[in-house]
């Protein structure tokens, strides 16, 4: 249930972004940032959380998750300001990565062999529903209801998460770990990040080469040299460094924060272009529909994602899959305002057939490659760079599509005319992205697929929002 509610809240708040513009009187630019600090957050916490379960108990974290989640939906559908939902939305951040960290780590010790497989093969699939729902529920309730029904409903079914895992819950910890919690590593993963989105946000408004957006980025790359330097000698680093000497390793997770990055980029221009009144002027529910071609490509390529791997090659399945992509972001390339929606519904699905060809074989290869007692390390890893890529390229597409848009509205011509160019240019950005992610595939050298598994199968349906480990967790 709570796998569920957090990827659907997680992709549902695009589609609701224009609604809340309308209401509280904030720039769709400035509730970006309710995107990307809410994905920023969470790539700061989601390996604290975990490692802060298996020390001070995962029931404990995954409740106090629970908790939190509820009181950030409260806050958000209470706010009267942008400021508000943007500070609602960072702490939900950290709430939803520590309920799917610590959700994870209870059904791994809950069970073993077949059924523990089958705990965890519902926890994907429940991940993946949620995650191809949530922009159908979102713009429902925003239609029906008002933004905030989004929020006060999952407040609802949280908060009665609360008592049925109190109850039906065991407590778990991990007796061999280390009690030491990496905290100075997740302050240094935030002051990396943060300043490089602001930079990616602000550039344009600063000056690429302003003081305030060359302090940003010299102050995120301390942040990163901080990072290493911290890890390097953490007695429970909250990445261990040593797995990056893993070129399978290494090639997946930046081939899995690339596509987090293009799914998550998609999503926020679609979700506006379609609702604004200059072009389509759909209600919030219609951009939802209008989102189903790549929703259902994706599920619809799911079964064939592991045998696909398995046949073929991880390495050349992640290649296949980024080529496909990177044809249809430049389709998008191409749009203008005449585009009618059919236009978009080929590229669409050529898209996402790409990306979840490529993410699936790049989650399971990030896990199958390394030990067993390393794969808890490994799939943390992978899932910090989802909250990481997409939080970046969220950040430089809105950059790039508002600049764009601007630009056009300054030289006299239509609103809609600025809009597509915006669309187009950030599609090509997004192209290029993919293009790149052909070549990482070479960093995964000859790695090939596990056998089909109903694991497998489930693990592949939900790496668009979380990897699962694709070999059975050490657990005590």
């Amino acid at each position: 249930m709570s796998a569920l509610v957090v990827n659907a809240n997680t992709s549902a708040v695009t589609i609701l972004l224009p609604a809340i513009s309308s209401d509280l009187g904030a720039t769709v630019f400035q509730l970006q940032w309710a995107v990307t600090g809410y994905m920023l957050v969470g790539a700061a916490v989601i390996v604290t959380a975990g490692a802060m379960g298996d020390v001070f108990g995962r029931r404990r974290i995954f409740v106090g998750g629970l908790v939190l989640f509820v009181a950030s939906c409260v806050l958000i559908a209470l706010s009267g300001s942008g400021a508000g939902v943007i500070a609602g939305r960072m702490v939900q951040g950290a709430a939803g990565s520590s309920i799917l960290a610590c959700g994870m780590s209870l059904l791994s010790v809950a069970a073993s062999g077949a059924a523990q497989m089958r705990a965890i093969t519902m926890w994907g699939a429940a991940s993946a529903v949620g995650a191809a729902a949530g922009p159908l529920i979102g713009g429902l309730l925003a239609d029906t209801t008002g933004w905030q029904g989004l929020f006060w409903i999952d407040a609802a079914i949280a908060a009665a998460c609360i008592p049925l895992t109190l109850r039906a819950v065991q407590e778990s910890r991990d007796p061999g770990r280390s009690r030491s919690i990496d905290v100075l590593g997740t302050v240094l993963i935030a002051v990396a990040l943060v300043p490089l989105v602001l930079a990616l946000s602000k550039g344009t408004d600063w000056g690429w080469f302003s003081i305030s957006t060359v302090f940003c980025l010299e102050l995120s790359v301390l942040g990163a040299v901080g990072f290493v330097t911290v890890e390097r000698r953490a007695a429970s680093p909250l990445v261990d460094l040593r797995l990056l000497r893993n070129r399978v390793v290494v090639g997946s997770t930046v081939a899995i924060l690339l596509v987090a990055g293009a799914i998550n980029a998609l999503m926020y221009l679609l979700s506006l272009y379609f609702q604004d009144p200059a072009v389509f002027g759909m209600s919030a529910l219609q951009a939802g529909f209008a989102t189903l071609p790549a929703a259902a490509a994706m599920i619809a390529v799911t079964p064939l994602i592991t045998p696909l791997a398995v046949r073929i090659g991880s390495r050349q399945a992640v290649a296949l899959g980024f080529g496909l992509a990177a044809l249809g972001f430049a389709a998008l390339a191409f749009l203008t305002v005449s585009w009618t929606y059919a236009a978009f519904v080929l590229p669409l699905a050529v898209i996402a057939t790409g990306l979840g060809l490529a993410n699936g074989p790049a989650s399971s290869a990030s896990t199958s490659a390394v030990s067993p007692e390393e794969a808890g390390q490994a799939s943390g890893i992978s899932n910090m760079a989802r909250y990481v890529g997409g939080s970046l390229a969220v950040a430089a597409v809105a950059t790039i599509s508002t600049a764009v848009s601007a630009s056009h509205s300054a030289g006299g011509a239509p609103a809609a005319d600025g809009l597509a160019a915006g669309l187009a240019r950030s599609a090509l950005l997004l192209a290029v992205m993919s293009a790149t992610g052909i070549a990482l595939a070479l960093l995964m050298g000859r790695h090939r697929g596990e056998p089909s598994s109903a694991l497998l199968r489930s693990a592949a349906s939900a790496a668009a929002s979380h990897t699962i480990p694709t070999q059975p967790p050490v657990c005590r």
